[in-house]
């Protein structure tokens, strides 16, 4: 199988930049990056709806502090 040189790389990275535009290419990535995720997320079966055990919703009472001001003290 042919595996690209670092030359090559150069020049795929050129045409791309050229076709594209450099305005493009980020929002090019991120979407590339956002499907890689979601296409990951699906096959490994997570889902962003989903909380984890201990989640935002139910703090651990045992770790939760409390703060006072001096004018609350006071009274």
């Amino acid at each position: 199988m042919w595996t690209p040189g670092p030359l090559e790389i150069v020049v795929i990275l050129v045409i791309v930049l050229v076709i594209f535009g450099p305005k493009r290419l980020p929002d090019l990535g991120r979407s590339l990056g956002r499907g890689m995720r979601e296409f990951k997320d699906s096959v490994t079966g997570k889902d962003k709806d989903e909380l984890p055990e201990g989640g935002v919703d139910t703090p651990d009472p045992a770790t939760t502090t409390t703060t006072t001001t001096a004018s609350e003290q006071k009274s």
